[in-house]
Protein backbone atom coordinates (compact mmCIF):
# COMPACT_ATOMS: atom_id res chain seq x y z
CA UNK A 1 0.00 0.00 0.00
CA UNK A 2 1.23 3.68 -1.24
CA UNK A 3 0.68 5.38 1.86
CA UNK A 4 1.86 8.77 0.48
CA UNK A 5 -1.52 8.71 -0.99
CA UNK A 6 -2.71 10.00 1.93
CA UNK A 7 -0.31 12.78 2.24
CA UNK A 8 -0.98 16.07 1.29
CA UNK A 9 1.23 19.57 1.17
CA UNK A 10 0.43 22.71 2.70
CA UNK A 11 1.45 24.92 -0.31
CA UNK A 12 0.52 28.21 1.16
CA UNK A 13 1.54 30.41 3.47
CA UNK A 14 -1.37 31.48 4.77
CA UNK A 15 -3.00 27.81 4.83
CA UNK A 16 0.15 26.72 7.12
CA UNK A 17 0.08 29.32 9.29
CA UNK A 18 -4.10 28.39 10.27
CA UNK A 19 -2.94 24.63 10.35
CA UNK A 20 -0.25 25.73 13.46
CA UNK A 21 -2.94 28.05 14.63
CA UNK A 22 -5.88 25.49 14.56
CA UNK A 23 -3.06 23.08 16.24
CA UNK A 24 -2.09 25.22 19.14
CA UNK A 25 -5.43 25.69 20.12
CA UNK A 26 -6.46 22.04 19.67
CA UNK A 27 -3.70 21.18 22.33
CA UNK A 28 -4.27 23.88 24.60
CA UNK A 29 -7.66 22.84 24.91
CA UNK A 30 -6.41 19.14 25.21
CA UNK A 31 -4.25 20.07 28.12
CA UNK A 32 -7.35 21.62 29.68
CA UNK A 33 -8.93 17.81 29.46
CA UNK A 34 -6.06 16.22 30.44
CA UNK A 35 -6.44 18.06 34.01
CA UNK A 36 -9.99 16.86 34.46
CA UNK A 37 -9.99 13.07 33.23
CA UNK A 38 -8.67 11.59 36.31
CA UNK A 39 -10.82 7.93 36.30
CA UNK A 40 -9.99 4.72 36.50
CA UNK A 41 -10.55 4.00 32.76
CA UNK A 42 -9.31 7.39 31.40
CA UNK A 43 -5.81 8.39 33.97
CA UNK A 44 -5.37 7.99 37.32
CA UNK A 45 -4.51 11.57 38.80
CA UNK A 46 -0.59 10.39 39.36
CA UNK A 47 -0.30 9.94 35.46
CA UNK A 48 -1.71 13.57 34.74
CA UNK A 49 1.55 15.40 35.14
CA UNK A 50 3.34 12.75 32.94
CA UNK A 51 0.82 13.45 30.08
CA UNK A 52 0.83 17.06 30.81
CA UNK A 53 4.50 16.65 30.38
CA UNK A 54 4.25 15.13 26.48
CA UNK A 55 1.40 17.33 25.57
CA UNK A 56 3.55 20.05 26.42
CA UNK A 57 6.39 18.50 24.59
CA UNK A 58 3.95 17.69 21.59
CA UNK A 59 2.64 21.81 21.57
CA UNK A 60 7.07 22.67 21.65
CA UNK A 61 7.06 20.29 17.96
CA UNK A 62 3.93 22.52 16.51
CA UNK A 63 5.60 25.58 17.79
CA UNK A 64 9.26 24.46 16.16
CA UNK A 65 7.86 23.32 12.84
CA UNK A 66 5.49 26.43 12.42
CA UNK A 67 8.43 28.40 12.40
CA UNK A 68 10.67 26.67 10.47
CA UNK A 69 7.50 26.46 7.60
CA UNK A 70 6.66 30.00 8.91
CA UNK A 71 7.10 31.29 4.68
CA UNK A 72 5.86 28.29 3.06
CA UNK A 73 6.53 28.63 -0.79
CA UNK A 74 6.94 32.72 -0.18
CA UNK A 75 11.04 32.16 -0.58
CA UNK A 76 12.63 32.17 -4.00
CA UNK A 77 13.81 28.38 -4.73
CA UNK A 78 13.10 27.22 -1.83
CA UNK A 79 9.65 24.96 -3.49
CA UNK A 80 10.43 21.48 -0.81
CA UNK A 81 10.10 24.19 2.17
CA UNK A 82 6.22 22.69 2.79
CA UNK A 83 4.45 20.78 5.50
CA UNK A 84 3.33 17.55 4.86
CA UNK A 85 0.77 16.51 6.62
CA UNK A 86 -1.16 12.90 6.92
CA UNK A 87 -4.55 14.06 6.09
CA UNK A 88 -6.52 10.14 6.26
CA UNK A 89 -7.42 9.13 9.97
CA UNK A 90 -4.43 11.37 11.29
CA UNK A 91 -4.13 15.46 10.33
CA UNK A 92 -0.80 15.34 11.99
CA UNK A 93 2.48 15.59 10.05
CA UNK A 94 3.55 12.80 8.82
CA UNK A 95 6.43 10.71 10.69
CA UNK A 96 9.10 12.05 8.06
CA UNK A 97 8.81 15.45 9.54
CA UNK A 98 9.77 14.53 13.03
CA UNK A 99 12.62 12.46 12.18
CA UNK A 100 14.10 15.43 10.00
CA UNK A 101 13.74 17.85 13.63
CA UNK A 102 15.64 14.88 15.30
CA UNK A 103 18.48 14.79 12.07
CA UNK A 104 18.24 19.18 12.87
CA UNK A 105 18.49 19.27 16.49
CA UNK A 106 22.22 17.54 16.16
CA UNK A 107 23.07 20.34 13.30
CA UNK A 108 21.89 23.09 15.86
CA UNK A 109 25.00 24.49 16.73
CA UNK A 110 26.37 24.83 13.47
CA UNK A 111 23.25 26.92 12.30
CA UNK A 112 22.93 29.14 15.19
CA UNK A 113 26.54 29.51 14.42
CA UNK A 114 26.42 30.27 11.34
CA UNK A 115 22.94 32.71 10.96
CA UNK A 116 23.24 36.09 12.65
CA UNK A 117 21.65 36.79 15.82
CA UNK A 118 18.34 37.74 16.15
CA UNK A 119 19.07 41.35 16.67
CA UNK A 120 21.20 41.84 13.51
CA UNK A 121 18.61 40.24 11.40
CA UNK A 122 15.62 42.93 12.55
CA UNK A 123 17.96 45.47 11.85
CA UNK A 124 18.55 44.24 8.38
CA UNK A 125 14.72 43.47 7.80
CA UNK A 126 14.55 47.67 9.17
CA UNK A 127 16.88 49.11 6.79
CA UNK A 128 16.11 46.46 3.37
CA UNK A 129 12.23 47.86 4.13
CA UNK A 130 14.03 51.66 3.92
CA UNK A 131 16.26 51.48 1.36
CA UNK A 132 14.80 48.55 -1.23
CA UNK A 133 10.76 49.29 -0.03
CA UNK A 134 10.19 45.58 -1.00
CA UNK A 135 9.49 42.70 2.01
CA UNK A 136 12.46 41.38 3.17
CA UNK A 137 11.99 37.90 2.52
CA UNK A 138 15.06 36.42 2.57
CA UNK A 139 16.09 37.92 5.86
CA UNK A 140 12.58 36.92 7.58
CA UNK A 141 13.49 33.43 6.33
CA UNK A 142 16.91 33.65 7.83
CA UNK A 143 14.90 35.07 10.95
CA UNK A 144 12.10 31.69 10.99
CA UNK A 145 14.69 29.38 10.63
CA UNK A 146 17.03 31.05 13.89
CA UNK A 147 13.83 30.61 15.40
CA UNK A 148 13.05 27.23 14.67
CA UNK A 149 16.60 26.10 15.64
CA UNK A 150 16.36 27.97 18.75
CA UNK A 151 13.35 25.92 19.52
CA UNK A 152 14.47 22.57 19.35
CA UNK A 153 17.49 23.30 21.04
CA UNK A 154 15.90 24.77 24.26
CA UNK A 155 12.53 22.31 24.08
CA UNK A 156 10.81 20.47 25.21
CA UNK A 157 9.99 18.93 21.92
CA UNK A 158 8.00 15.43 21.88
CA UNK A 159 10.52 13.55 19.08
CA UNK A 160 10.02 9.89 17.12
CA UNK A 161 10.86 8.62 20.21
CA UNK A 162 10.95 9.58 23.20
CA UNK A 163 12.90 7.36 25.72
CA UNK A 164 11.93 6.15 29.00
CA UNK A 165 11.60 7.36 32.31
CA UNK A 166 10.95 6.09 35.49
CA UNK A 167 9.17 7.08 38.56
CA UNK A 168 9.35 5.18 42.46
CA UNK A 169 6.41 4.61 43.05
CA UNK A 170 5.38 3.53 46.53
CA UNK A 171 2.71 1.09 47.31
CA UNK A 172 2.70 0.16 51.36
CA UNK A 173 -0.11 -2.98 50.12
CA UNK A 174 3.51 -4.43 48.23
CA UNK A 175 6.31 -5.40 49.50
CA UNK A 176 8.43 -4.92 46.17
CA UNK A 177 9.59 -2.21 44.75
CA UNK A 178 7.10 -0.43 42.41
CA UNK A 179 8.06 1.76 39.25
CA UNK A 180 5.80 3.77 36.89
CA UNK A 181 7.49 3.76 33.57
CA UNK A 182 6.55 6.04 30.61
CA UNK A 183 7.62 6.92 27.11
CA UNK A 184 6.11 8.18 23.70
CA UNK A 185 6.34 7.88 20.32
CA UNK A 186 5.04 9.23 17.49
CA UNK A 187 3.89 6.10 15.46
CA UNK A 188 5.30 6.00 11.97
CA UNK A 189 2.48 4.12 10.80
CA UNK A 190 -0.69 5.95 11.58
CA UNK A 191 1.11 9.16 11.99
CA UNK A 192 0.05 9.82 15.93
CA UNK A 193 1.72 10.79 18.79
CA UNK A 194 1.48 7.28 21.37
CA UNK A 195 1.94 7.64 25.56
CA UNK A 196 2.63 4.55 27.06
CA UNK A 197 2.60 4.10 31.25
CA UNK A 198 3.17 1.14 32.58
CA UNK A 199 3.44 -0.18 36.59
CA UNK A 200 5.80 -2.66 37.54
CA UNK A 201 6.78 -4.54 40.56
CA UNK A 202 10.35 -5.14 40.91
CA UNK A 203 11.88 -8.44 42.56
CA UNK A 204 14.93 -8.27 41.65
CA UNK A 205 18.22 -7.97 43.92
CA UNK A 206 19.06 -4.40 42.68
CA UNK A 207 16.62 -1.32 42.22
CA UNK A 208 15.89 -1.26 38.53
CA UNK A 209 16.46 2.74 38.56
CA UNK A 210 20.35 1.76 39.56
CA UNK A 211 20.61 -1.43 37.38
CA UNK A 212 22.90 -0.66 34.63
CA UNK A 213 22.43 -4.21 33.51
CA UNK A 214 19.01 -4.16 33.57
CA UNK A 215 17.49 -0.61 32.54
CA UNK A 216 19.33 -0.60 29.30
CA UNK A 217 17.93 -3.36 28.28
CA UNK A 218 14.12 -2.38 29.51
CA UNK A 219 14.65 1.19 27.48
CA UNK A 220 15.75 -0.54 24.13
CA UNK A 221 12.66 -3.39 24.66
CA UNK A 222 9.89 -0.92 25.33
CA UNK A 223 10.79 1.42 22.65
CA UNK A 224 11.18 -1.42 20.55
CA UNK A 225 7.85 -2.76 21.14
CA UNK A 226 5.78 0.55 20.80
CA UNK A 227 4.05 0.31 17.56
CA UNK A 228 0.29 0.90 17.23
CA UNK A 229 0.05 -2.29 15.39
CA UNK A 230 0.96 -4.30 18.68
CA UNK A 231 -1.78 -4.86 21.07
CA UNK A 232 -1.09 -4.05 25.32
CA UNK A 233 -1.51 -7.64 25.66
CA UNK A 234 1.05 -8.57 23.59
CA UNK A 235 3.87 -5.78 24.54
CA UNK A 236 3.17 -7.22 28.08
CA UNK A 237 3.53 -10.34 27.92
CA UNK A 238 6.69 -10.14 26.15
CA UNK A 239 7.81 -7.73 28.71
CA UNK A 240 6.55 -10.44 31.52
CA UNK A 241 9.06 -13.35 29.72
CA UNK A 242 11.81 -11.16 28.84
CA UNK A 243 12.26 -9.83 32.31
CA UNK A 244 11.72 -12.62 35.18
CA UNK A 245 12.22 -10.37 37.95
CA UNK A 246 10.04 -7.67 36.75
CA UNK A 247 6.25 -8.07 36.68
CA UNK A 248 4.42 -5.61 34.42
CA UNK A 249 0.96 -5.08 36.41
CA UNK A 250 -0.70 -2.59 34.51
CA UNK A 251 -0.34 -0.99 31.06
CA UNK A 252 -1.61 1.79 29.31
CA UNK A 253 -1.85 3.77 26.40
CA UNK A 254 -2.88 6.74 24.69
CA UNK A 255 -3.81 7.28 21.59
CA UNK A 256 -3.46 11.45 20.62
CA UNK A 257 -5.60 11.74 17.82
CA UNK A 258 -6.42 11.38 15.01
CA UNK A 259 -7.16 15.26 14.41
CA UNK A 260 -9.82 15.86 12.11
CA UNK A 261 -10.55 19.05 9.64
CA UNK A 262 -12.92 19.60 7.02
CA UNK A 263 -10.49 21.91 5.57
CA UNK A 264 -7.19 19.80 6.13
CA UNK A 265 -8.42 16.32 6.00
CA UNK A 266 -10.42 13.75 4.69
CA UNK A 267 -12.92 11.93 7.06
CA UNK A 268 -15.58 9.47 6.22
CA UNK A 269 -18.85 8.50 8.11
CA UNK A 270 -20.80 10.76 10.61
CA UNK A 271 -18.17 13.29 11.36
CA UNK A 272 -17.76 14.28 7.57
CA UNK A 273 -21.14 16.00 7.78
CA UNK A 274 -20.65 17.33 10.97
CA UNK A 275 -17.81 18.74 10.10
CA UNK A 276 -18.80 19.81 6.96
CA UNK A 277 -21.57 21.56 8.40
CA UNK A 278 -19.37 23.52 11.11
CA UNK A 279 -17.20 24.80 8.54
CA UNK A 280 -18.92 27.76 7.76
CA UNK A 281 -17.92 29.12 11.03
CA UNK A 282 -13.76 29.91 10.96
CA UNK A 283 -12.01 27.90 13.24
CA UNK A 284 -14.79 25.38 14.40
CA UNK A 285 -14.26 22.35 11.78
CA UNK A 286 -12.09 20.14 13.82
CA UNK A 287 -12.38 17.24 16.13
CA UNK A 288 -9.72 15.54 18.01
CA UNK A 289 -10.12 11.88 19.44
CA UNK A 290 -8.16 11.11 22.13
CA UNK A 291 -8.40 7.12 23.57
CA UNK A 292 -6.68 5.38 26.47
CA UNK A 293 -6.30 1.52 26.50
CA UNK A 294 -5.72 -0.45 29.97
CA UNK A 295 -4.24 -3.38 30.06
CA UNK A 296 -4.36 -5.34 34.31
CA UNK A 297 -2.77 -8.36 35.44
CA UNK A 298 -5.74 -10.19 36.34
CA UNK A 299 -3.29 -12.96 38.59
CA UNK A 300 -0.67 -14.89 38.65
CA UNK A 301 1.15 -18.64 37.24
CA UNK A 302 4.25 -20.19 38.22
CA UNK A 303 6.60 -21.74 35.84
CA UNK A 304 9.75 -24.12 36.01
CA UNK A 305 13.13 -22.30 35.47
CA UNK A 306 15.86 -24.47 35.62
CA UNK A 307 15.48 -27.44 38.06
CA UNK A 308 14.64 -25.85 41.36
CA UNK A 309 12.89 -22.56 41.06
CA UNK A 310 10.12 -21.28 39.25
CA UNK A 311 9.13 -17.88 37.95
CA UNK A 312 6.08 -15.72 37.84
CA UNK A 313 4.04 -14.87 35.14
CA UNK A 314 0.87 -12.49 34.49
CA UNK A 315 -2.02 -13.48 33.63
CA UNK A 316 -4.30 -10.64 31.79
CA UNK A 317 -7.28 -9.53 31.95
CA UNK A 318 -9.17 -9.11 28.55
CA UNK A 319 -11.95 -7.26 27.98
CA UNK A 320 -14.63 -10.68 26.15
CA UNK A 321 -16.99 -7.80 24.38
CA UNK A 322 -13.97 -6.28 22.74
CA UNK A 323 -13.43 -8.99 20.21
CA UNK A 324 -13.32 -8.62 16.85
CA UNK A 325 -14.60 -12.50 15.76
CA UNK A 326 -15.24 -15.74 17.96
CA UNK A 327 -11.35 -16.41 18.24
CA UNK A 328 -10.03 -15.91 20.66
CA UNK A 329 -6.74 -14.30 19.13
CA UNK A 330 -9.15 -11.42 17.50
CA UNK A 331 -9.73 -10.15 21.17
CA UNK A 332 -8.46 -6.78 21.15
CA UNK A 333 -5.83 -7.51 23.48
CA UNK A 334 -6.74 -4.64 26.47
CA UNK A 335 -9.10 -5.03 29.49
CA UNK A 336 -10.96 -1.74 28.87
CA UNK A 337 -10.83 1.01 26.60
CA UNK A 338 -12.17 4.89 27.40
CA UNK A 339 -12.85 6.62 23.52
CA UNK A 340 -13.17 10.29 23.37
CA UNK A 341 -13.51 13.10 21.02
CA UNK A 342 -12.49 17.04 22.03
CA UNK A 343 -14.55 19.72 19.52
CA UNK A 344 -16.15 23.18 19.20
CA UNK A 345 -19.63 23.42 20.53
CA UNK A 346 -21.04 24.48 17.22
CA UNK A 347 -19.81 20.78 15.73
CA UNK A 348 -20.76 19.27 19.26
CA UNK A 349 -24.57 20.44 18.30
CA UNK A 350 -24.47 19.00 15.28
CA UNK A 351 -23.49 15.82 16.68
CA UNK A 352 -25.98 15.53 19.06
CA UNK A 353 -28.74 16.77 16.68
CA UNK A 354 -27.71 14.34 14.31
CA UNK A 355 -27.39 11.37 17.18
CA UNK A 356 -25.47 8.84 14.41
CA UNK A 357 -24.63 5.45 15.47
CA UNK A 358 -20.97 4.84 16.91
CA UNK A 359 -20.92 8.04 19.29
CA UNK A 360 -23.00 6.62 21.90
CA UNK A 361 -20.10 5.25 23.91
CA UNK A 362 -17.69 8.02 22.91
CA UNK A 363 -17.10 10.86 25.57
CA UNK A 364 -17.72 14.23 24.55
CA UNK A 365 -15.66 17.44 25.18
CA UNK A 366 -17.35 20.68 24.10
CA UNK A 367 -15.36 24.00 23.93
CA UNK A 368 -17.24 26.75 24.55
CA UNK A 369 -16.34 30.06 22.39
CA UNK A 370 -15.52 31.50 25.75
CA UNK A 371 -13.08 28.60 26.04
CA UNK A 372 -14.69 26.49 28.78
CA UNK A 373 -14.89 22.96 28.17
CA UNK A 374 -18.29 20.71 29.31
CA UNK A 375 -18.17 16.79 29.52
CA UNK A 376 -20.93 15.15 28.05
CA UNK A 377 -21.17 11.27 27.59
Amino acid sequence: MDLTLDHRKLEEAHETRRYFTKFERIITHLRTVADSVVSEDTALEAEIPILQDYLGALAGTFSALSFKYLLASRVSGMMPNQLTIDRHESGFPIFQEILQMANDAMQVPNHLKSLPSMKELKQGMVNHILREQTVPLNLQFAASQRRYYEQIASGPIFWAQNDPRIIWAEDANVRRRNYRIHWAVYDSQQNIPLIYVMDVEDSGSRPLAHDHRRWPRVQSHLIAQSSAGLKLVTIASGFDRDFDDLHPKRLRRFYVGPMYSHAFTQQSGPLREVLAQASSKPGEDWALAWTTETLHAASVTHEPLGFFSTVERQVYKLDPFAAHGANPQDAAGHTQQQRSIILPQSPYQVLAERNPPGFSNIRKYAVSPSGKIISYK
